[in-house]
């Protein structure tokens, strides 16, 4: 696998320095390889979504992640390149401590043929459909949404029809029309207390990943 702890770190990394104003950290020693990625964040016990952002273009990795944990912060998710849904608001440095962050690298992409020609919990979909108004629109969930959610086939192309705003009603011969893209996904999850001890871990005993920012609770 390519995904790595690390590249969960760094996205900690980059939201700390951002909330607490400090300078960005060093670009880190995993691949800078370009890969489709999506950086999510979610919180609490419950693990409410809190963030979710990505891009189907392929991004060198230090960049990306470092982008998309930012934009993240301000926006929960993106239906393509142009529209954001902001029901979420920013990020405060009091929810740091109870965030997950979850880093999933795109990989395998095929168009099919038949809008459910892929598995629940195997494969990610993006859905490209003509809405009510003649307008060309995007949406896509990453493997584990379907799955998390109890979902089956067609509850979950009818939520990413809503999702990419799409309001009229639902028809079997509407879902015929759907291009239909699976992918599948690497995936790593880290919490912010696993943050906290895999940058000491690293930092004290063994030297490596880049070396800690000042933060004060470090010392």
């Amino acid at each position: 696998m390519v995904v790595s702890a690390e590249m969960c770190c760094f996205c900690f990394d980059v939201l700390y320095c951002h909330l607490y104003g400090y300078q960005p950290p060093r670009s880190p020693r995993f691949t800078n390889d370009p890969y489709p990625l999506f950086v999510t964040w979610k919180i609490g016990r419950d693990k409410r979504l809190r963030g979710c952002i990505g891009t189907f273009s392929a991004m060198n990795l230090h960049s990306g992640l470092r982008e998309y944990t930012l934009t993240s912060m301000k926006f929960c998710f993106v239906f393509n390149s142009a529209l954001k849904d902001s029901r979420f608001p920013p990020m405060t440095r009091d929810e740091l401590p109870r965030l997950f962050c979850s880093v999933s690298l795109l990989t395998n992409f095929e168009d099919v043929c038949d809008y459910m020609d892929w598995e629940v919990g195997v494969h990610g979909i993006r859905i490209e459909f003509i809405n009510e108004k003649g307008s060309k629109r995007t949406a896509t969930y990453l493997p584990e949404v379907a799955k998390e959610q109890g979902w089956d086939h067609i509850q979950t192309i009818d939520s990413l029809l809503r999702k990419g705003g799409y309001k009229a009603p639902i028809t079997n011969e509407f879902r015929k029309t759907i291009k239909l893209t699976r992918y599948r996904s690497e995936k790593m999850t880290m919490s912010y207390t696993e943050y906290l001890a895999h940058r000491q871990h690293h930092h004290f005993q063994n030297g490596i990943g880049h070396p800690l920012p000042p933060y004060n609770h470090y010392s």
